[in-house]
């Protein structure tokens, strides 16, 4: 999270809207453990990184979600589910990211 920071930091300065992903649970083996993040700004631009690239396109979509509704929500990805088996989720296990939008 530390990691995100400065750029959320930047972000910030310059008044964009962030939304930010985190794993907050993980079901066997995963690219990464919970607490891992990642940042979405309204332009799109990432910071971080929740699975080491599997999945943060479809939580680039689902930031575009938060951007639009303002709804916190959860989403699961693991090794039988084939949205995660398309973006490269092949770790074996299932991992959980809770994507809010990010209030200053």
């Amino acid at each position: 999270m530390r990691d995100l920071l400065d750029d959320i930091d930047r972000w910030r300065a310059d008044g964009r809207a962030v939304v930010l992903a985190r794993v907050v649970d993980l079901e066997g083996s995963g690219p990464r453990g919970p607490g891992a993040a990642m940042a979405v700004n309204d332009r799109l631009e990432v910071t971080g990184s929740v699975s080491g690239g599997c999945v943060e396109g479809a939580l680039v979509t689902a930031a575009e979600e938060v951007f639009k509704t303002g709804e916190r929500s959860v989403h699961t990805f693991g090794y039988s589910d084939g949205e995660a088996f398309a973006v490269g989720l092949t770790c074996g296990g299932t991992i959980h990211v809770f994507v809010e939008p990010l209030d200053w």
